[in-house]
């Protein structure tokens, strides 16, 4: 899977796959002890901004692929957002959807 956008990730066309990406203000051995997800893992934590229940704040998510589309990258991710606000649970439901990269940024 490969993939790329500004705001923290590699910059768009570098063809850096997303598993061998490291933030850059952490050395290469010190990320990886922080990835708990293995080096063979896609998904990756992040923030998730413009979500469907438009409280107008970030949610963490999960970025689990990239793709391209007319040129401009995007992100299939994984939140919860308030849904259903009236429900005995706060209305919270786990919503999957493609976003522009431009509303995700590394957690």
């Amino acid at each position: 899977m490969a993939g790329g956008m500004g705001g923290g990730w590699a910059k768009r066309g570098t063809g850096v796959p997303l598993a061998q990406r490291v933030r850059a203000d952490q050395p290469a051995q010190q990320q990886a002890q922080h990835e708990p997800v293995g080096p063979d893992c896609p998904a990756r934590h992040c923030w998730v901004s413009g979500s469907v229940d438009a409280e107008g704040v970030k949610r963490p998510g999960l970025l689990l692929e990239w793709r391209q589309v007319r040129g401009r990258w995007e992100g299939r991710v994984t939140y919860v957002a308030r849904l259903r606000p009236f429900e005995a649970n706060g209305g919270w439901l786990v919503v999957e959807e493609w976003l522009p990269a431009e509303l995700l940024t590394p957690l």
